[in-house]
């Protein structure tokens, strides 16, 4: 198959759920078993913060009670944990546990190993100008600040 055989959106349309599927096989042959790909849309937004689920939802845009199942989810897989606000035990918040870090550390090393196969096939200049027209792609669809804030949203169906 050669590159020009196809237009870019397409090859990204094909690629993003393969590079998916192949991340979530290394993540559960880190022994993680259960993680979906629409846990980590969750588990970008606990990185830096520590939200509520009504606040995770309006992140995620999707109700509070499609935010509370991916927290259960998420919670029963021992991925995240719900904590009470020191001062307002009324308030819970969200965030990673130990394993938590580690399925997103394994989601890390996953896309490097990739990236890194890639490398070597084509070479690093040619891997910086893919990630050049696909930041302009990003650019285009409006997801550039999303993708720099981690707030990108669930994908509708």
């Amino acid at each position: 198959m050669q590159s020009a055989d196809f237009d870019l959106p397409v090859l990204v349309s094909l690629t993003g759920p393969a590079v998916s599927r192949l991340v979530l096989e290394y993540i559960h042959n880190a022994g993680h078993r259960g993680v979906k790909a629409s846990h980590g849309y969750v588990i970008q937004r606990l990185i830096e913060e520590e939200p509520t689920i009504g606040a995770l939802a309006a992140s995620l845009g999707m109700t509070q009670q499609g935010a509370s199942k991916q927290v259960n989810d998420l919670e029963s897989l021992g991925i995240v944990e719900r904590v009470s606000d020191e001062h307002d035990g009324r308030i819970r918040y969200v965030r990673l546990t130990t394993s938590g870090w580690a399925v997103l550390e394994a989601s890390r090393q996953a896309r490097a190993q990739l990236e890194q196969a890639v490398i070597a096939r084509v070479g690093e200049q040619d891997v910086h100008a893919a990630k050049r027209a696909l930041v302009a792609l990003l650019e285009l669809t409006d997801l550039a600040d999303q993708v720099s804030t981690r707030t990108v949203r669930l994908p509708e169906d």
